[in-house]
């Protein structure tokens, strides 16, 4: 069994695979305080309510944007799985040529996610993944990432608001009962529902003009479903797009 860890900025995202199929899935929270002991820790309790044997683990593949965690995953997945992690780097084999100026300045869960869309839906191919920032990734026809776009996260420009202004509070974030708000939360939550939207929605008609009309989206991310319901172009979520990716790349490189 393969256990796939995307290690972000907010959350990791956990997946257990045997072969091509996902057994379990979770999200924890990123700490960057936490030991490797508090990593085996919580990492053996969700195998256990899962019942899933954590001896039964062969291989572990990382993607992290977040340096601090490296070491303490890496201790923890020796110590409680018995085998050393592969973390994707920008010289990691992956089948897709990456023309960027600089490989290695792309996050690894960019290319991950890359991997996956192409595998899964084929290019051209454009992936929205709604994290702590909000990126938009370019595959060619061929399988070439070709670059793409960071915006601020939901969740930042949420906290922003909050922390910048007096009297406003904090909201969660959900499609509102209607466009124009009769009250302070129901308008901030159409604010950020819709801004995040046409944010998206804007962006990717630009991408899809450059790209062709024939390139497809997808979207992943916590976020993902919401924006799929009010989107003009993002049609499809897929929950374990990244975890996908990190099994694809994997295969390829567990020899």
């Amino acid at each position: 069994m393969l256990l796939a860890i995307d290690a972000g900025n907010t959350n990791l995202t956990i997946g257990v695979f045997k072969g091509a199929q996902i057994l379990a899935r979770w999200r924890l929270r990123t700490v960057h305080e936490k030991t490797a002991d508090e990593w085996g820790i919580a990492f053996r309790n969700l195998f256990a309510f899962s019942g899933i044997d954590p001896a039964g683990i062969s291989g572990v593949m990382i993607a992290s944007v977040v340096p601090p965690l490296e070491t303490s995953l890496t201790a923890m997945t020796r110590r409680y799985f018995n085998t050393t992690p592969i973390f994707v780097t920008g010289s990691t084999e992956t089948g897709l040529s990456i023309l960027v100026d600089n490989p290695r300045e792309v996050g690894a869960d960019r290319i991950v996610n890359a991997v996956a869309a192409m595998a899964r839906y084929g290019g051209p191919c454009i992936v929205v993944d709604l994290g702590t920032a909000i990126t938009f990734d370019a595959v060619s026809a061929t399988g070439a990432y070709l670059g793409g776009v960071i915006c601020p996260g939901i969740g930042i420009s949420i906290s922003g608001l909050f922390t910048k202004t007096a009297r406003l509070p904090m909201v969660d974030f959900r499609e509102p009962e209607k466009l124009i708000g009769t009250n302070t939360v129901g308008s901030i939550q159409s604010g950020i529902y819709y801004g995040a939207i046409s944010m998206i929605d804007g962006i990717l008609e630009r991408m899809i003009v450059e790209m062709g009309p024939e390139t497809k989206t997808v979207a992943t991310g916590g976020q993902a479903p919401l924006i799929v319901s009010g989107s003009r172009f993002v049609k499809l979520a897929d929950e374990d797009l990244t975890l996908e990716g990190l099994r694809l790349i994997w295969e390829r490189n567990r020899k």
